[in-house]
């Protein structure tokens, strides 16, 4: 069932959407080369508990970090360990916060230090593609419109998007109702309609190569089975009466 936010909900989870977006902001200027991706969860973790929030992602479903790390042609839930980022990675980070009974959720992928052109501009595309499915995430819509934006901007830029994994509901539990795909199946259908006091977490999830995915043997880890770059951008976003509303986001410009 899809749950309606009030305004007063809709504003708590703009408090832990603020905390999820500080810590992305300090996750950019840690990411680079030469640091491990457990001491980023670390930090994060620890900056997430300074706010009086609780990490979302850690035990959930068994999961045993605090955010999720994915490097280079990892797509997503890549966990936290020994690894290394290097000079050329991109990075995807995906963090959740639960503050006050309420979930956020977004992602971003950052550069570490010099990494080929083709490969920023799939970072860049990726976030173009979630602004490009936020322009229907408008009562009156189709939750399938969101995923025929992301879709159409992806692959005319040449790129593939993953079909396995797609974004969600969010509010007092972390996935609820609806499913919000990244692309448009016939089979699935036009999905629901949208409405003011919805609250999605939407995220583009874009392969520089073909859109196949495999799981890794650690369970969690989803990478390209091509295993050429992925990108993600995600953000939490309520439905209001006019434009959609980003809980965990601020005007920052390019890469934001």
């Amino acid at each position: 069932m899809i749950t309606i936010k009030s305004p007063h909900q809709i504003e708590k989870m703009k408090r832990a959407g603020g905390i999820v977006f500080e810590t992305l902001e300090l996750l950019r200027e840690l990411v680079k080369p030469g640091v491990s991706t457990e001491w980023l969860n670390r930090e994060a973790d620890a900056f997430i508990r300074s706010k009086g929030a609780t990490p979302s992602f850690l035990n959930y479903n068994g999961y045993p970090k605090s955010i999720c790390v994915s490097v280079n042609e990892q797509v997503v839930h890549g966990i936290p360990g020994s690894r290394i980022i290097l000079d050329g990675d991109i990075v995807s980070v995906d963090v959740g916060a639960y503050f006050e009974g309420f979930h956020a959720d977004a992602a971003r992928t950052f550069l570490a230090g010099n990494v080929a052109e083709e490969v920023k501009r799939l970072v860049e595309v990726t976030r173009e593609c979630f602004f490009e499915g936020i322009k229907f995430a408008k009562a009156g819509y189709r939750i399938s419109d969101i995923g025929k934006a992301v879709q159409q901007h992806a692959e005319s830029n040449g790129y593939s998007v993953v079909r396995e994994l797609v974004g969600h509901g969010i509010g007092t539990e972390m996935h609820e109702e609806p499913e919000v795909p990244n692309f448009y199946d016939r089979h699935r259908g036009s999905g629901a309609k949208i409405a003011a006091g919805m609250v999605l977490a939407i995220e583009p999830m874009i392969n520089l190569g073909g859109k196949e995915v495999t799981l890794l043997p650690d369970g969690w880890t989803v990478a390209t089975r091509d295993k050429k770059p992925s990108a993600h951008y995600e953000n939490t976003i309520a439905v209001t009466d006019g434009e959609p509303l980003l809980l965990t986001w601020e005007e920052r410009g390019p890469g934001g």
